[in-house]
This record gives C-alpha cells, sequence and structure tokens, in this order.
C-alpha cells in the first residue's frame, strides 16, 4: 500500500499522524503497520508521526503488506482484481468465512495466496450464489464501509407480486426462542430493526405461478429478502427456512413447492449486481453476474430472461 497526500493550508500545523487518520482514512493499525514496518517520509525525509505539518509538505507513506494475487480456484470467479481488493462470484454450498467444520473450504481460505487475513466487505449465506467483494487488507476494507454500495439480488420466488414493482418497508426482529429465524414485526417491538427493501419484476411464469424477482436493499439485515419477500406472500424457492416447506414456516399455498424445492435444492437467490466507487482511485465500476443454472432452469421464462437485457 502507498499513500501520497499534498498537505492544505487547512491542515497545516497538524502532526502526521492526524492527517493520516483523518485525511488518508488510516486506521490506528494501519498507522502502526507504517511506523514499525514501512516507510514514512515528509518531502523525501524520514520522519515520525507525531511531525507537524506545513502547507505544500508531500507526505508518502507505504506499506507492504504482500498479500498478492488471489489464488485461482475452480468454480470461484474473479470478475476484477487490483493491489486492493477483489470483485468474485461465490457459488452457492461455500460459506464465505472459516468457520468450525468449514476450516479448509471457506471462500477465504481457498483463495488466499498469502499469510495475510483478507476481508469480505460483505457476507453472502452458503447457499447464496453470485457477487462478493474481498478486500486485501484493513485500510481498503474501512474505505468499503464509509462508501454506500449498490447491491441487487435476483431470487425465484412463488406467487406474482402485485404491484409488480415496489418497496417492502417493515421492521425485523430474531424470533424468540431461535438464533437464525427472523420474523417481521412492530417498529416498536424489543429487538427491531428498521428494514427497507425495494422490488422489480422481472419474469413471470403465470402456468407455474412462480416469477423472478430483483431485490434491491437500502439496509442490510440477516435474511432480510427472505424474510421481507415471506412476509408479502412470496417465499423464495428452496428456502429451508423460510419457505412452504420449512420446519419453521409451512404453508400449502404452494402446492408446487414439492416438485420446484426438488429443482432447486438451496434458497433461490443470487447477488447479480454490484455497483460502488473505487475506494482508492474514485472510479466508477459496475458489476453483474449471470443467473446460476439451477434459478434459471426453473421457468423458460427465467431463461427468457437471461438471453434479455441485464441492467
Amino acid at each position: 500500500m502507498q499513500f501520497n497526500h499534498d498537505v492544505t493550508s487547512a491542515e497545516a500545523g497538524r502532526t502526521v499522524k492526524s492527517v493520516m487518520e483523518h485525511e488518508l482514512n488510516m486506521s490506528n493499525t494501519m498507522i502502526k503497520r507504517v511506523k514499525l514496518y514501512g516507510t514514512l517520509e515528509v518531502n523525501g525525509e524520514h520522519v515520525t508521526v507525531k511531525y507537524i505539518l506545513n502547507e505544500g509538505d508531500h507526505i508518502y507513506a507505504s506499506y507492504d503488506d504482500d498479500t498478492g494475487e488471489l489464488k485461482k480456484v475452480p468454480g470461484i470467479g474473479i470478475l476484477y482484481e487490483d493491489e486492493f481488493f477483489a470483485v468474485l462470484s461465490k457459488p452457492s454450498g461455500m460459506v464465505t468465512h472459516p468457520t468450525h467444520g468449514h476450516l479448509d473450504d471457506s471462500l477465504l481460505t481457498l483463495i488466499n495466496a498469502s499469510a495475510n487475513p483478507l476481508h469480505p466487505v460483505m457476507r453472502l449465506d452458503r447457499e447464496t450464489s453470485g457477487l462478493i467483494v474481498v478486500a486485501k487488507n484493513g485500510h481498503v476494507h474501512k474505505l468499503f464501509g464509509e462508501q454506500k454500495i449498490r447491491k441487487r439480488y435476483l431470487a425465484a420466488v412463488y406467487g406474482i407480486y402485485t404491484p409488480s414493482d415496489g418497496t417492502i418497508e417493515k421492521p425485523i426482529r430474531r424470533r424468540e426462542g431461535s438464533v437464525m429465524i427472523r420474523d417481521v414485526c412492530n417498529e416498536s417491538a424489543p429487538g427491531a430493526h428498521s428494514c427497507l427493501t425495494y422490488y422489480r419484476t422481472k419474469a413471470i411464469d403465470e402456468n407455474l405461478g412462480i416469477s423472478l424477482i430483483e431485490f434491491e436493499l437500502a439496509t442490510g439485515r440477516c435474511h432480510q429478502i427472505r424474510v421481507h419477500s415471506t412476509s408479502m406472500g412470496h417465499p423464495l424457492i428452496g428456502d429451508g427456512l423460510y419457505g412452504p416447506l420449512s420446519d419453521d414456516n409451512p404453508s400449502d399455498k404452494f402446492p408446487i413447492a414439492s416438485v420446484l424445492d426438488k429443482k432447486c435444492p438451496r434458497v433461490a437467490l443470487h447477488a447479480a449486481y454490484l455497483d460502488f466507487v473505487h475506494p482508492v482511485t474514485g472510479e466508477k465500476m459496475s458489476f453483474s453476474s449471470e443467473l446460476p443454472s439451477d434459478i434459471a432452469g426453473l421457468s423458460p421464462k427465467f431463461l427468457d430472461h437471461l438471453n434479455g437485457e441485464i441492467s
């Protein structure tokens, strides 16, 4: 990592540490690494973080985190990679973080080619496929946390939304007595968290009574799309927690579930689109990931969407 900064008149009189922290958005951990293992110069001369700056001074700070390129692993697509972060396409069935039982086969473990930790900018559940951003160091992770990333998902749901496009604004809280299950609730309920989801119908199969829906998250609560869509009467196909064949939220409204849940035996949710600003260069970036075959194969109408626009 390298940092270059020219001191403005408003920054004159402050310490290097203050500018590193507030203008360069460097965490205390990164500042310590520069101090101990990197290079810190003002106008080409070595200084300490306590050095008092003058207008026009040039700060140069660097630290070699030795992350390097990520490993190329079959099934994990690398859509973009530079020295700061990578945009990956995670397959369904793979956990993001190493956990008990998945110490060697998590996404982060498989792609990491160095001893330095990687930092996922967002989290995808094991069954959810699609786009995920992984920062190569804590500083870039911190920068991503200071901006809004536009995240849109495609999901196959039971039923047909009316209206076809709209907003779901319902608080969510953890179900009493459950670690995993969430429910919509009154905003005054204990443990309630405000939640806002936008939805747009992309394709409808009237014969099967199912739809392909694009969801955009304005908030990022656990299971938000699954809970919100279920609360609207449209559980996701293959959802073992909230679907009509689940033990916790059973429903007899969708008899075709016995067929479709076998056809797509995982929650039919795919992180399809990402839009954000490069945290270092300021470049606007957009990424899309094609709907996987297990979801697209649920209906010819969904395949038609694949062959149409990706917006």
